[in-house]
């Protein structure tokens, strides 16, 4: 059973601009978004401070960050950035 798809506030603003900047980017991320609503366990979890919460490279040098609710079989993307941003805190 897929799971269903959240998107946090302000994430989907970064979206809609790549769909004017990168579409291919945004292709490649739409492709591991399929992957992650099959499987979302598939992917490395992270450390604190970022406990509970799951990456996927997309592209190389960016990194899509998500959390899945199991009660609700939901996935909510949380964030976006290249590798050397994202992590920041």
């Amino acid at each position: 059973m897929m799971y269903q798809l959240a998107i946090k506030e302000g994430l989907d603003k970064k979206f809609k601009k790549l769909q004017q900047k990168n579409k291919e980017l945004l292709r490649l991320i739409n492709r591991k978004v399929q992957d992650i609503l099959v499987d979302p366990h598939r992917f490395k979890p992270l450390r604190k401070p970022l406990q509970n919460k799951r990456r996927v490279h997309v592209g190389g040098s960016f990194v899509l960050v998500y959390e899945v609710d199991e009660g609700e079989k939901l996935v909510t993307l949380l964030d976006f950035d290249h590798h050397d941003n994202i992590y920041e805190t």
